[in-house]
């Protein structure tokens, strides 16, 4: 996978107040410190993307390891968008979910006009077979 110079791919998902901060950053909903001190430990897998230390894209999966998994945080910081980051995150986690989780169920929730970079991995809308559904606890 090729990244603009001087960045550097780096296999496991961000520490905590990186992962917040770049959450709000690209413009999706905050996390508080104790959901993602919780969370974050229980990624299956993730990828950070960074400028020197700066964490600058990322993106993990969770689920069961087997037969589900979710696609999150999906993330680029605004300066570096349009520059091939997200869809370098997207390769990195397919290419980990063809060797290692062959016969899973995988999904994501497109916001926006991301429904485009994630057609391009094979995700497909679910409609109408199926419905997603979210309910945001708290």
């Amino acid at each position: 996978m090729t990244l603009p110079a001087g960045l550097q791919c780096h296999p496991h998902p961000p520490a905590v107040e990186e992962y917040r901060a770049l959450r709000v950053a690209a413009g999706l909903s905050p996390k508080t410190q104790a959901a993602a001190a919780l969370g974050l430990p229980n990624t299956v897998h993730g990828v950070c993307i960074r400028a020197g230390d700066e964490l600058v894209a990322m993106g993990r999966l969770v689920g069961d390891r087997g037969c589900f998994l979710q696609v999150v945080d999906i993330a680029v910081l605004p300066r570096w968008q349009g520059q091939g980051l997200g869809k370098a995150v997207m390769r990195h986690l397919d290419q980990w979910l063809g060797v290692h989780a062959v016969g899973a169920y995988v999904s994501l929730i497109a916001d926006g006009d991301a429904n485009r970079l994630y057609a391009q991995f094979g995700f497909q809308p679910t409609a109408p077979r199926s419905v997603g559904m979210a309910k945001v606890v708290g």
